[in-house]
C-alpha cells in the first residue's frame, strides 16, 4: 500500500504549528512557533497580535517542518488544515495558507476540526489505540466528555454549560498574582500546597449528569479571596491553587468514569491543553485502574495546540474521502461533528 503524507496546519489560537504525519500515525516532524512569551505581557491571549505572529510565522514553520521531515513540498500527499473552532482572525491565516498550498500543489485539501485534533492526538501516542473509548478534551477553550464511536465519529455526552476548565485556571491563577498562562502556574503552585485547606464546590448541573460547570466555582476562589482580604487574613496561594486544582479534577474525573461506566466503554483518554495537569493526569489513571479501565492520555507536547494531531486527524479525513474546496472558511464555533 503507498504511503500517505499529510501536511498538517494549526493556528486556531496562538501556536503557529506545522508537522507531517505518515499514514496517520508517524509524525515526521512537529514544528511549533509559541506565542505564550508575548501574551504573558497582556495576561492573555489578544486575537489580533495572535493573528499578526500568524502571518509572520507561518511560511518559516511550514518549511521547517518540511526539512525535519526531509520532504520536499511535492512529496506531500494532501494538505491539512485547522478551520475551527478558534479565534476567527488567527483561524483563516492557516486556512489562506493552506488553500494556497494545495492549489498550488494540486494536492487534496482536508478542514480539520480542531477538538477531532487534540482526540487524534491519542492515535500518536498509542499506536495501538482504536475506537470506540470514551474521550475527555479539557482545555482553555473546550470542556468536551465525547464517545468516540470511529474515526471522525463523535457523540457529546457531555459538555461545558460555561467556563471550559482552562478557562477557569487562567482566571483564577490571575486572581491570585500567578499570572498567565494559568494552568502550568496552577499546577506548579498546588506542588506546595494542601488540596484539603479549603472546600470548594464541586458544580452539578441538575438536567446532565455529564455536563459541566465552572463559573460558580471560579466565583467561590473570588469570594473567598474577598472574604480574607476584608478579614485581613493571610492568603496562601498554594493552598488556594491546589484546593482550587482539586475541585476541577474531582469533577472531571468523576463525569468521565461515570460516563466510561454507564456506556460501558473499557478505554478512557485525555485531550487538550489541560489534560498536561499533573493532578489530573494522576488522578484519572488511578479511577481507572480501580475501575479496571484502560487509561491513555498523550505527553505534554501533543496535548497543547499542535499540528501533528492535525496531520494524524487529517489523515482519518482523508481515508474517508473528505474533500475541502478552495471555499474553506474559518468557522469559530464549529460544532465537533459538523462540516
Amino acid at each position: 500500500m503507498e504511503d500517505i503524507y499529510i501536511l498538517g496546519i494549526e493556528s486556531s489560537c496562538d501556536e503557529t504549528a506545522a508537522a507531517v504525519v505518515k499514514n496517520g500515525r508517524e509524525v515526521l516532524s512537529n514544528v511549533i512557533s509559541s506565542q505564550i512569551d508575548l501574551h504573558t505581557l497582556y495576561g492573555g491571549v489578544v486575537p489580533e497580535i495572535a493573528s499578526r505572529k500568524h502571518i509572520e510565522k507561518i511560511n518559516q514553520v511550514v518549511e521547517q517542518a518540511l526539512k525535519e521531515a526531509d520532504m520536499a513540498m511535492e512529496d506531500i500527499t494532501a494538505v491539512a488544515v485547522t478551520y475551527g473552532p478558534g479565534l476567527v482572525g488567527a483561524l483563516l491565516v492557516g486556512v489562506s495558507f493552506a488553500k494556497s498550498l494545495a492549489f498550488a500543489l494540486e494536492k487534496p485539501l482536508v478542514g480539520v476540526h480542531h477538538i477531532e485534533g487534540h482526540i487524534s492526538a491519542n492515535y500518536i501516542a498509542y499506536p495501538n489505540l482504536t475506537p470506540p473509548f470514551a474521550c475527555l478534551v479539557v482545555s482553555g477553550g473546550h470542556t468536551h466528555l465525547v464517545a468516540v464511536k470511529d474515526y471522525g465519529e463523535y457523540e457529546i455526552l457531555g459538555r461545558t454549560r460555561d467556563d471550559a476548565a482552562g478557562e477557569a485556571f487562567d482566571k483564577v491563577a490571575r486572581a491570585i498574582g500567578l499570572g498567565y498562562p494559568g494552568g502550568p502556574k496552577i499546577d506548579k503552585a498546588a506542588r506546595e500546597g494542601n488540596p484539603d485547606a479549603i472546600f470548594f464546590p464541586r458544580a452539578k448541573v441538575e438536567d446532565s449528569r455529564y455536563d459541566f460547570s465552572f463559573s460558580g466555582l471560579k466565583s467561590a476562589v473570588l469570594n473567598y479571596l474577598n472574604a480574607c482580604a476584608m478579614k485581613k487574613e493571610e492568603v496562601s496561594t498554594p493552598d488556594v491553587a491546589a484546593s482550587f486544582q482539586k475541585a476541577v479534577v474531582d469533577v472531571l474525573v468523576e463525569h468521565a468514569l461515570l460516563a466510561a461506566k454507564e456506556y460501558d466503554f473499557k478505554k478512557l483518554a485525555l485531550a487538550g491543553g489541560v489534560a498536561s495537569n499533573s493532578a489530573l493526569r494522576k488522578a484519572m489513571e488511578k479511577a481507572c485502574i480501580q475501575e479496571n479501565i484502560e487509561f491513555y492520555c498523550p505527553p505534554p507536547i501533543y496535548c497543547t495546540d499542535n499540528a501533528a494531531m492535525i496531520g494524524c486527524a487529517g489523515y482519518y479525513e482523508y481515508k474517508k474521502g473528505v474533500r475541502s474546496g478552495y471555499d474553506l472558511n474559518a468557522v469559530p464555533n464549529l460544532k465537533l461533528g459538523q462540516r
